[in-house]
């Protein structure tokens, strides 16, 4: 195709982005991710989730609030703009991974993966609202939010290695524990949806929002039981790796996953015990998403892909004449 006809080939010809910008604009995403998160907490937290009660416009007449609909319209509709700061974000990231010198399609294929989740997720985000907040597509709405973390911190890890195939640095035992902990931490992170769709906090001050019909203090020893198995099964792998002789790497992300978890437990019976306080719920969701971004690393470090490849830029080649002279 021609470059005239394709826009990323044409910014790749006249750009080539270090490896540093890569990984810095792949962190990016990461970081807006878990903005993402919990800005769209706050709105439910500030009883916020109907501030605009239509999509895509705020109001049928307006694409904006007015000034009747008060600070809850604000506060929903800057989270509804933040999506497009996180397209922003995304969208330099798929351009620096196109443009990256030699070519990364993994990370192309990573950046556009998050680009379409955001998307999608946006679509979900407007049927939240055209439901009447209904809970399972909350439920919805924050795990799409989720994936999109987990495609953001899987780019960010692959900026940072090469494109060898993957070697595990571990024995297959050791392997398929770390499976188990991904898998037991997912369960763990649908639990806590599940807990919020239950809960106090519907989103809005309407009586009429509707609940997931569980008792929420029974799915809220649910969530508790993983959290339990999951700083088990973290304290199993760190035992592992020492009995296996792992290299360093993966044992300092398993501590950082436990110091994670630890403090997250600290925020979550803080939760429990005082009747769940806005900002407290609003900690623990920041603190879930560092949960998983620990979970992905950890799991991620147990493999080695080689370093990343970079070539000499063009201003760092000697210069023919030079290497004449060189020659005689």
């Amino acid at each position: 195709m021609p470059n005239s006809l394709n826009p990323l080939q044409a910014v790749a010809d006249r750009w080539q982005p270090s490896a540093r910008f890569v990984r810095r604009a792949s962190f990016a995403c990461v970081v807006m991710a878990v903005i993402i998160v919990v800005t769209g907490g706050a709105v439910r937290l500030t009883q916020s989730g109907l501030g605009c009660p239509t999509w895509p416009t705020c109001t049928e007449d307006s694409l904006t609030p007015t000034p009747a609909m008060g600070v809850n319209g604000i506060i929903e509709f800057t989270n509804r703009m933040l999506t497009y700061v996180l397209c922003v974000v995304v969208g330099i990231a798929i351009i620096a991974a196109r443009a990256r010198s030699p070519r990364r399609r993994d990370l192309t294929r990573l950046g556009w993966a998050q680009f379409w989740i955001v998307a999608s997720n946006g679509i979900i985000g407007g049927i939240t609202v055209l439901t009447g907040l209904n809970p399972y597509i909350v439920a919805a709405h924050f795990l799409a939010a989720t994936a999109l973390l987990t495609v953001a911190v899987i780019m960010w890890q692959r900026s940072g290695e090469g494109d060898d195939a993957p070697r595990d640095l571990v024995a297959r035992p050791v392997r398929q524990l770390s499976w188990v902990l991904v898998v037991s931490t997912v369960l763990l992170i649908v639990a806590g949806t599940v807990v919020t769709g239950s809960g106090q906090h519907a989103g809005d001050a309407s009586k009429d929002v509707h609940r997931i019909p569980l008792d929420f203090r029974e799915i809220t020893q649910l969530h508790v039981d993983l959290v339990f198995i999951v700083l088990g099964l973290t304290v199993a792998l760190w035992f592992a790796l020492r009995a296996v002789k792992a290299p360093g790497g993966p044992r300092r992300r398993v501590v950082e996953l436990f110091a994670v978890l630890m403090l997250q437990g600290v925020v979550g019976y803080v939760q429990y015990f005082n009747d769940s306080p806005e900002i407290v719920v609003g900690a623990h969701m920041f603190g879930s998403c560092l949960v998983w971004i620990a979970v992905l690393r950890a799991f991620l470090s147990l493999r080695d892909r080689g370093e990343p490849v970079t070539l000499p830029s063009p201003a760092a080649e000697p210069e023919p004449a030079a290497l004449a002279a060189a020659e005689r």
